[in-house]
């Protein structure tokens, strides 16, 4: 009889002992220049990501003119006068350098990302794009159409699709909300090199200005390195712009964007609520993540491993601008796909989900859940330093203090389970939703009509 062989397994690895873990306070300063400057020493982090948040936001765009923020964001790395377009990105690349810009309500934003051993030539090139951008009729030109080509692409996106109508019905005509973000093919085709020029002379300065670095800085003299680079970019000084508060009609209703032949139909249910300066904010945040922020979600649990409806539905709250005198907003939302057939009913059930909630609230088992995956994952999710920069460069958006994050994680972990139920009931109340769906409008319509929740109007889709 043959011997059979053992095994011989090595000691199950341990976990060690849990440590402390807070999200970073930033230093803060200022150039000499009025710029502001938030430093935040990441030991081991590399990689250093510099974020720049312009005070240029979308209701500063000239009417007519609507997008002229994202084209300049996007020619900052066209070429300036030092180096060509081309010259531009070689350089970028030499320096094993990133960067990225986008436009939003709130501002502009530049995000760059270098090894720690050449952030003197990527803060270089950072400023030269924010000093003296070429701002080339040729490059201009070639943005809008880029961004010409896009917009049939986004249109025909059914997600893209819902958000753009339930823009266009939550905010009055004359919000620049209402609106898309990046434009549309009537407001990019005027859009020339002269009108991103004087958008930047008109909202691009130093003074209105914040950059946030984040990284290792051991051995790195950042305060020389900032004044010889953005230290040297000038303008003329000037106080941050006044914005109008937030306004929204959330009636409830439902509008049908009609696509005849779709076998999915594309909903998003959302209303505005409350920003980061709501003593709510917390609780909201909780209250939304028990109802549709991960698959194990009452949202999920129903519509998507009960009855199949559906490969997610999720409920978010994201902020569309903040203020601290209580005149921003955050959207509030729930967004999935579900087969055609079944649109009426997956309508219903996800109803029936938020009044069974405002009836009988959240389970204990479901906010300790809920605060594990906020909290407990915090460190995994702010590992780099692109993440720290991007939540710095987020609270200086919104007008926050520098240990806001730091102490929001506090609140989610006090925040007991009635607050929570109080908070999302509160968000998404069946009455004040407005319901947005794409798709086949001659399927969905009367069965839709049936459910009571708002009278149904139908729109064509471009």
């Amino acid at each position: 009889m043959t011997e059979l062989a053992t095994m011989e397994f090595h000691p199950q690895p341990q976990a060690g002992e849990p440590k402390p873990w807070a999200f970073p306070t930033p230093e803060r300063g200022t150039l000499d220049n009025g710029l502001t400057v938030l430093r935040c020493h990441r030991p081991g982090q590399k990689i250093v990501a510099v974020e720049v948040v312009l005070n240029a936001p979308l209701d500063a765009e000239p009417a007519g003119l609507d997008g002229v923020a994202t084209i300049m964001a996007r020619a900052f790395s066209e070429g300036t006068d030092r180096h060509s377009a081309e010259e531009f990105a070689a350089e970028l690349e030499r320096a094993g350098a990133t960067l990225d810009t986008h436009a939003d309500h709130p501002g502009v934003r530049l995000s760059l990302e270098v090894p720690a051993s050449r952030l003197a030539k990527g803060l270089g090139l950072l400023a030269d794009a924010l000093r003296a951008p070429a701002f080339a009729d040729s490059e201009i030109e070639r943005l809008v159409r880029n961004r010409l080509d896009e917009i049939p692409h986004e249109l025909a996106n059914p997600s893209r699709r819902a958000a753009k109508e339930l823009a266009k019905e939550l905010f009055p005509a004359g919000s620049r909300m209402s609106r898309p973000r990046q434009g549309t093919e009537e407001t990019v085709g005027a859009i020339d090199a002269a009108a991103v020029r004087s958008f930047y002379r008109r909202h691009v300065r130093p003074s209105t200005a914040t950059v946030v670095v984040v990284g290792d800085l051991t051995g790195i003299d950042l305060d020389g390195l900032l004044d010889e680079t953005l230290g040297a970019w000038t303008g003329v000084p000037a106080q941050p712009r006044p914005v109008p508060p937030v306004t929204a009609d959330d009636t409830g209703r439902v509008v049908i964007v009609d696509r005849p032949g779709s076998v999915q139909t594309q909903l998003l249910v959302g209303r505005i609520g409350p920003d980061r300066h709501d003593r709510v904010w917390p609780a909201q945040v909780l209250g939304t993540y028990c109802l549709g922020g991960t698959l194990t979600s009452r949202l999920d649990r129903v519509l998507r491993e009960e009855k199949g409806y559906t490969y997610g539905v999720r409920a978010f709250s994201q902020v569309l601008r903040s203020a601290p005198d209580g005149s921003g907003a955050a959207m509030l939302a729930i967004s999935g796909s579900v087969d055609t057939p079944n649109t009426g009913p997956a309508l219903e059930d996800l109803f029936t989900v938020l009044r069974t909630l405002a009836a009988e609230g959240l389970t204990d088992a479901e906010r300790d859940v809920a605060v594990q995956n906020l909290v407990g994952v915090a460190p995994l999710k702010y590992e780099t330093a692109a993440a720290v920069a991007s939540t710095l460069a987020d609270q200086v958006e919104q007008h926050l203090p520098d240990d806001y994050q730091a102490t929001l994680y506090q609140q989610l972990a006090a925040t007991g389970t009635v607050e929570a139920t109080a908070a999302v009931v509160s968000a998404f109340p069946v009455d004040r939703l407005v319901t947005v769906l794409v798709g086949d409008a001659a399927q969905i319509k009367e069965p839709v009509e049936a459910l009571g929740i708002g009278p149904v109007t139908v729109v064509t889709a471009e």
